[in-house]
């Protein structure tokens, strides 16, 4: 069971209950310590406990660690406030997730031998410390490695390839240090490495273009330098999730890129690279139809994103949604490449602190998705197009700093975007929001009434205004009372007045009952 209210105590009839398969208490508001009889009772008969997201509390018992687990087992005991040295289980759990927690300690040295069945590892989000231990590489099944949000740290010098099965690998948020061992290119069947946010360090040597099935590579926040290969482009065909923002890479962007058909997600900002933006980034299938993607992500992968001038935490099915463009703080030089504007499909584009020159896309308006938009500190030049009033699901807009010039459009979604900075540091802008006039707009003029201390043209200007309303008033009486007090004391005018309003009303009758007659003729005529 599970989003039910069971606890806050363990149930008592559990412990009788000696045919149980498979036991979920998710979510069920349990805040006690596990019971022993618990793990016995697992350790024999459940093949499968589940007690996540609870707020179970203490230390595993001692007791575990002697513990076999006699059936092919599944146990998660993830998002509670468990601690103390993390436990281990012996010979046949294939699948182990204590994330969330609070487990310290280093991982032990035998996790390899102890666990060889193990499919899935998940460890992350606890305090573990220390190296990751190599007898890891012991287990020859495993899918799943998930080690992030800890302290491990120390290089990863063990051997993957006996990782023959993984898929996932997810050691980011950590402190390892040294370069990506080669060994990982023997890894075929993997479609995840996730090793940002650490310090990681060296050039993309070519064996990882064995990794022929790679949909996310993830090497955020490292120290990783040298030119981004060309083989990324050319031997990852599946890729759909590039990140290597905050590094230090240095040269030209690989026109090879474009080939990546499923990349949705392209982040190289905070780098060195510099020369053009490639033309082809237009071409980006997955950017333009998003009915192209066809991978069902089960895992709870996180992914940092800059969006709307701030960065955010984006994970699981929310990332499969979101599409980025993120080349920001390079030294990229030259315009912006028109056929950028076919990415129809392009959420978050960030182009902003580069060299850029020449103008904006005339046809920007044409991405329709667009919700964040920033192409500031750059030398950008001309009028701002109007088509960008277009994009109807604009909420961010960063246009300032530029050589931008004109007056800014308005009209749809840029009236919610009336913060003067979304402009600031162009000098040639003007028009709201900023206090900038435009050549041919009028001033509006305000008139104040003199209390005496004014100049003597302002009492001019005043008096001049008396006299207008004076004239209006006089006008009005002089041709209410010219017609109206004529008739009023004038009799025989009068009875010639109504008397002529009376035939005209007669002539109108006559009319109309003439007209009237003929019409039911011609009807009666067309019955027969």
């Amino acid at each position: 069971m599970f989003d039910f209210q069971v606890g806050p105590k363990f149930p008592r009839w559990l412990k009788t209950q000696n045919l149980l398969l498979d036991l979920v208490l998710n979510n069920v508001s349990i805040s006690d310590t596990i019971p022993q009889w618990l793990w016995k009772l697992f350790s024999l008969n459940i093949g499968g406990l589940d007690l996540s997201n609870n707020r179970l509390r203490g230390s595993v018992p001692g007791v575990v660690n002697s513990l076999r687990v006699e059936r092919w087992a599944e146990l998660d005991l993830s998002s509670n406030c468990l601690e103390g040295p993390l436990p281990l289980w012996h010979a046949n759990l294939s699948y182990l997730n204590l994330q969330h927690n609070l487990f310290s300690g280093s991982i032990p040295s035998n996790i390899g031998q102890t666990m060889p069945l193990l499919v899935e590892l998940h460890l992350s989000w606890n305090r573990l410390n220390g190296s990751i231990p190599s007898s890891i590489a012991k287990m020859n099944k495993l899918e799943t490695l998930a080690l992030s949000n800890n302290l491990l740290s120390g290089e990863l010098n063990f051997d993957f390839k006996g990782l023959q099965s993984a898929v996932i690998i997810d050691l980011s948020h950590n402190n390892l240090s040294g370069e990506i061992p080669s060994s990982i290119g023997f890894l075929h069947a993997l479609e995840r490495l996730i090793l940002n946010n650490n310090g990681l360090h060296g050039e993309l040597l070519p064996f990882l273009k064995n990794c022929r099935f790679l949909q996310s590579l993830d090497l955020g926040k490292n120290n990783f330098t040298g030119l981004l290969p060309t083989w990324i482009g050319e031997s990852l065909p599946h890729l759909m999730m590039l990140r290597l923002r905050a590094n230090s890479f240095i040269g030209k962007i690989p026109q090879q890129l474009c080939h990546l058909r499923y990349l949705h997600i392209l982040d190289l900002a905070q780098n060195n690279f510099s020369g053009f933006i490639p033309t082809c980034l237009g071409n980006l299938s997955g950017l333009t139809d998003s009915e192209l993607r066809w991978d069902e992500m089960y895992y709870d992968e996180h992914m940092m994103i800059v969006a709307k001038g701030r960065e955010l935490e984006y994970h699981r099915y929310i990332l499969d949604e979101v599409n980025a463009l993120d080349l920001s703080s390079n030294s990229l030089s030259g315009n912006i490449p028109v056929g950028i504007t076919l990415l129809t499909k392009l959420i978050l584009f960030n182009l902003s602190m580069n060299h850029l020159t020449g103008k904006i896309p005339r046809n920007i308006g044409d991405m329709k998705s667009l919700e964040s938009l920033d192409l500031s500190k750059n030398q950008l030049s001309g009028e701002i197009p109007p088509s960008i009033s277009s994009l109807n699901f604009l909420s961010y807009l960063n246009l300032s700093n530029n050589n931008l010039s004109g007056r800014i459009p308005s009209g749809n979604q840029l009236q919610t975007l009336n913060e003067s900075s979304n402009y600031l540091g162009n000098p040639l802008l003007c028009g709201p929001p900023l206090s900038d006039k435009c050549p041919g707009d009028e001033t509006p003029q305000i008139v104040e009434i003199s209390h005496g201390n004014g100049t003597e043209e302002d009492d001019q200007s005043t008096m001049d205004m008396l006299w207008f309303y004076c004239g209006m008033a006089f006008g009005f009486v002089v041709g209410f009372w010219g017609v109206c007090g004529t008739l009023l004391l004038k009799k025989s005018l009068r009875y010639a007045y109504f008397s002529f309003l009376e035939n005209v009303v007669d002539r109108i009758f006559v009319i109309v009952a003439l007209n009237r007659a003929r019409l039911y003729k011609l009807l009666m005529r067309g019955g027969q």
